[in-house]
């Protein structure tokens, strides 16, 4: 701007040629002739830099295709972009389903979709056992309505090295911590208890807190279990269970029984014939219970005290999920209320927060907040 404001008081001094002024400002005669004929039409606003974009483009939304649109979603305020543009789809000149999208943000006729919160998932890829008690997989065949008009709910729990199934439950109750427990606590005596538990992020095996703990999980980690969790998204990691899910399903389900009791047994005629007969391909062709085995580690009656190494500090957890630490107040997670957690200083004002085997995150006090685990970036004071 402030070359071209030297170049048009030049030329008002009429002291230089078209050519010198050209020579002078480093710019060929036709710039020169520009930059003047702007200053005589709009004086010095005319030498400012003009918006280079074009006036129309050719694949540009009509304004009588944009009416309708606009038109559709008067009439049919639930409609989304997919179902107006199915409408449309018939016309010579519609438009993509994303030029609808545009139309209707534009217009702001659309809701941002509320980001869903998700547990945590495990660091690092997820290894198959090489053991029986290694890794046991837990999930719920999704529920189904028996004959009764009943909704039934199947807990599932098998070991992921010898897919041996060690449960298979129905309940008619939505599934929660104090339904589910129970099933765990006569499994575990009967079987032992494994090194890990592997399940998807909902509940109540996962939740969005910090380490995504329940009460369940709290309860596993107090049993010595480590956590394993699969992707959102991913079933393929815990592919062997979802296979069993789908043997299952065609073989008990096809239709469903008439009462909760009728279905129970045949869930568990189903165990029976799928661990001690049923041939496995990936087995050699041989059942489960050849490749399986009772845990060594006993299910303890009283669950043993919680202990951190030498020269952590060891804090409880108050009954609103927080943590007192030198002035602060951190909110921890509701699930672990009346819990011994451990802290591990690693720096200067900087200290790892730990329950049991799992890294909750650091609490950073020159910052005053904990920071979650596993690189997130939110934090709560």
């Amino acid at each position: 701007m402030n070359e071209r404001t030297i170049l048009i008081g030049d030329y008002l001094s009429g002291e230089y040629s078209m050519a010198e002024l050209a020579r002078r400002r480093g710019v060929s005669r036709k710039t020169v002739y520009k930059w003047i004929e702007r200053y005589e039409q709009g004086g010095a606003e005319g030498l400012t830099e003009h918006c280079r974009a074009a006036h129309h483009h050719p694949n540009e939304t009509s304004r009588e295709m944009e009416e309708r649109i606009l038109s559709w979603k008067e009439k049919r305020p639930s409609w989304g972009a997919p179902k107006i543009h199915s409408k449309l789809v018939e016309l010579a000149d519609c438009p993509a389903e994303s030029t609808v999208s545009n139309v209707l943000k534009r217009h702001g006729l659309t809701r941002a979709l509320r980001r869903r919160l998700r547990a945590t998932p495990s660091a690092g890829p997820l290894r198959d056992g090489q053991g029986p008690n290694q890794i046991w997989c837990v999930d719920f065949k999704g529920w189904f309505r028996l004959g009764n008009g009943r909704r039934c709910d199947p807990l599932t729990i098998s070991d992921q090295y010898s897919r041996y199934m060690l449960c298979c439950q129905g309940m008619v109750r939505v599934p929660q911590v104090l339904t589910v427990k129970p099933l765990f606590i006569r499994t575990y005596r009967e079987y032992g208890l494994p090194e890990k538990i592997r399940t998807d992020n909902g509940t109540p095996f996962a939740s969005t807190g910090l380490g995504g703990l329940t009460s369940l999980s709290v309860w596993w980690l107090r049993l010595g279990i480590q956590l394993e969790r699969i992707e959102p998204g991913h079933p393929e990691q815990n592919g062997r269970h979802e296979r069993l899910h789908r043997t299952l399903k065609a073989a008990v389900l096809k239709p469903p029984c008439w009462s909760l009791q009728q279905q129970q047994q045949a869930f568990d005629a189903f165990r029976q014939d799928y661990n001690q007969e049923r041939p496995h391909e990936a087995l050699g062709q041989k059942p489960p219970a050849l490749f399986y085995q009772p845990s060594a580690r006993q299910y303890p009656e009283r669950l043993p005290e919680v202990g951190y190494p030498c020269g952590w500090i060891e804090r409880r957890v108050s009954p609103g999920g927080q943590l007192k630490w030198r002035g602060l107040k951190l909110h921890v997670s509701h699930a672990l209320v009346g819990q011994v957690v451990g802290l591990e200083a690693i720096a200067e004002g900087l200290w790892k927060l730990h329950f049991m085997s799992l890294e909750l995150g650091h609490i950073d006090e020159s910052k005053q907040c904990l920071v979650p685990a596993n690189n997130s970036s939110s934090s709560r004071k």
